[in-house]
């Protein structure tokens, strides 16, 4: 449970940040064009760029600024394939006051950085959110079934291990019960939330406390009271 608190602030946190890293690129660059001025430049050189397996290709362009001076930068952005070519003419931007501050004027120089901070921050902040939101809609439930739901005797079945998540390589406990329905003798299955330690030993008794929705009993949540707090 710890660990998956964990993983619902981190995602949050490095969605804020990322979303964050967005808008600041995005207000930079809406800064610079406010101020920039136009100059045809020449690419004069392809650099190549290799990580890992790949290998990517920058240009370096060369550009004269309107007071006669002449400025060579290499572009941010590298792809594979190049997107210019040597002697290829390109649009650049540059600021009058630090014309090394130069850019090629295309939308994948100027607006490729804040679109993949904006994408990849609103993937992170919605996962981590929607946990958020799911757990606290989940809490939310079992409060409203504590308060109003019918409180039924389930029979003790067993503690069993939940296979089926793992956290930091640990398996939850869970409690099993059951309970069947006088008015239609149908038989109902109720397991309890995770629990991070063998609850074995603290159950004292045969029959399970569950809070039922009466119009719906597949609407539970297992009274876990009895149990001791885990101390992280």
């Amino acid at each position: 449970m710890k660990g998956f608190s964990i993983f619902k602030l981190v995602f949050s946190i490095v969605g804020a940040g990322l979303l964050a890293g967005a808008v600041y690129s995005y207000s930079s660059k809406k800064a610079f064009l406010e101020k920039a001025e136009k100059a045809q430049g020449t690419v004069i050189e392809m650099i190549a760029r290799r990580s890992d397996n790949s290998t990517t290709y920058c240009p370096v362009v060369n550009f004269k600024t309107k007071a006669g001076q002449e400025i060579t930068f290499t572009s941010s952005v590298s792809s594979n394939p190049p997107s210019y070519s040597v002697d290829e003419t390109v649009e650049v931007l540059y600021d009058p006051a630090e014309p090394k501050e130069a850019s090629i004027n295309g939308f994948a120089t100027l607006w490729l950085v804040p679109l993949i901070l904006g994408i990849l921050g609103t993937i992170f902040f919605l996962i981590g959110s929607l946990a958020f939101l799911f757990g606290y809609l989940k809490n939310k439930k079992k409060q409203n079934l504590r308060e109003t739901g019918k409180p039924v005797s389930a029979k003790f079945t067993g503690v069993e291990l939940n296979t089926g998540y793992s956290s930091n390589g640990r398996h939850p406990f869970q409690i099993y019960s059951q309970w069947q329905d006088p008015k239609n003798n149908e038989l109902y299955v109720f397991k309890s939330d995770n629990i991070w330690f063998d609850p074995t030993d603290f159950i004292k008794t045969d029959a399970m406390r569950v809070f039922i929705d009466p119009e719906n009993p597949s609407k539970y949540t297992m009274d876990l009271s009895f149990l001791p707090t885990l101390k992280n």
